[in-house]
């Protein structure tokens, strides 16, 4: 699950940095305001001003032609979301549903499920991603 988390997450700060610079801002923020809520609700004001500042921060990154400076962005709201759900995994279908509603273009980050059943010799060998394996 925390592959999966790690990829949602990326997916979701890439995605609330580029809308936040959009006339759908207001969505996005309360989009996000929300999901916050249901886990924290005590941070609500907090995460709120994070938005407020992230969006302010990136207007004037585009108008200053800073790429740099968007990738940051994006890469603080990967970081808070992705610590949210690794302390709320319950909020995965909820973020899931958010980006959907936010984004109806952009892929869906499938579910990855692995099984495998191994007997007698043999071996099983799984991976999310890469899989380096020495065997002599």
């Amino acid at each position: 699950m925390d592959s999966e988390i790690t990829l949602l997450a990326g997916t979701a700060g890439t995605t609330i940095a580029a809308l936040l610079a959009t006339d759908t801002w207001n969505g996005v923020r309360n989009g996000v305001i929300t999901l916050w809520r249901r886990a924290r609700p005590d941070h609500e004001e907090q995460i709120a001003a994070q938005l407020d500042t992230s969006r302010q921060d990136l207007l004037g990154a585009r108008s200053n032609g800073d790429e740099e400076a968007e990738r940051e962005i994006a890469a603080e709201w990967q970081g808070r979301i992705r610590r949210l759900l690794v302390a709320h995994p319950e909020l995965v279908a909820a973020l899931r549903s958010l980006l959907t509603e936010l984004d109806p273009g952009a892929p869906v980050i499938p579910t990855v499920t692995q099984r495998a059943t191994a007997s007698g010799s043999s071996r099983v060998y799984q991976a999310g991603r890469d899989l380096n394996l020495d065997q002599r």
